[in-house]
């Protein structure tokens, strides 16, 4: 067995920090997210004390991703399994996101500001001819298994609230395309993947990739992610690392995924 070298990898994370003014989706506040400490440091008459906090969040709060049980089409969910015979008041019986192992598998990042040279602009579709011809120059070809990322720059907003949930999506043709690729996640520097409340054309619908990859192909997608210092580090491929809580029953988990890079 070969020892494990950490100073030969270097580590990229990918999670934003939490705070209670994160940009959120409206659909998920409230509750957004809050952090109360409700025991705090004080004199006890002994040298020990101890602090103690209660984390309120919204499952989709902040860098997450989503279980399989969070969309359906048609009032079915993935494997057309009706909603109403898999949800109760206190979570999901199937496809919660307990049920996702953890993702360790080849990650590759298509870098939009880098082939571009700038942010793309913002509350628009990113068309499946930017992102192909973004791959290709990039020397990306997504294979099945893949975790698939997007860098668009919106990352640079994420202390503008405001501005960051105006950042733009990809369209439904390019959901479709890593659908039948078969990877195993997306993921992206926006809120949603897809642009919100703007219909696709295609499916007729909001929202598209939540459709085409939860619902009808079983693949996870990651919202709210920090790609800003894996794009500026020019990396396209990357082992990634990513373990969802195991929240039974939820629609969805806070996470921290990494790309790990080789530094040799």
């Amino acid at each position: 067995m070969i020892p494990f070298d950490p100073t030969a990898v270097r580590v990229f994370d990918l999670e934003r920090p939490r705070t209670a003014t994160d940009p959120i989706a409206p659909g998920h506040q409230p509750p957004g997210y809050s952090y109360l400490l409700h025991r705090r440091h004080e004199g006890t008459g002994t040298r020990r004390t101890s602090a103690a906090g209660v984390v309120v969040t919204s499952e989709h709060a902040g860098t997450h991703i989503d279980a399989f049980c969070h969309q359906a089409e048609d009032l079915r969910c993935h494997g057309a399994r009706e909603a109403a015979d898999i949800q109760t008041a206190f979570g999901f019986r199937e496809l919660g996101v307990e049920s996702i192992p953890p993702l360790v598998a080849r990650g590759v990042l298509i870098d939009l500001v880098r082939h571009r040279g700038s942010v793309v602009e913002p509350n628009r579709w990113i068309r499946l001819g930017e992102i192909q011809e973004a791959a290709s120059a990039q020397g990306i070809e997504p294979r099945a298994g893949d975790v698939v990322l997007v860098r668009t720059g919106n990352g640079q907003l994420w202390s503008d609230p405001v501005n960051y949930l105006k950042g733009s999506g990809v369209e439904g043709r390019v959901s479709a395309w890593l659908a039948e690729v078969g990877v195993t996640a997306v993921g992206a520097d926006n809120v949603a993947w897809d642009l919100p409340d703007e219909i696709d054309p295609d499916l007729g619908e909001n929202l598209p990739g939540h459709i085409l990859l939860l619902v009808r192909s079983g693949i996870y997608i990651l919202e709210n992610l920090n790609l800003e210092d894996l794009g500026e580090a020019g990396v396209t491929e990357f082992g990634f690392v990513c373990l969802p809580l195991k929240l039974v029953g939820a629609t969805g988990s806070p996470v921290r995924p990494v790309a790990l890079v080789s530094s040799t």
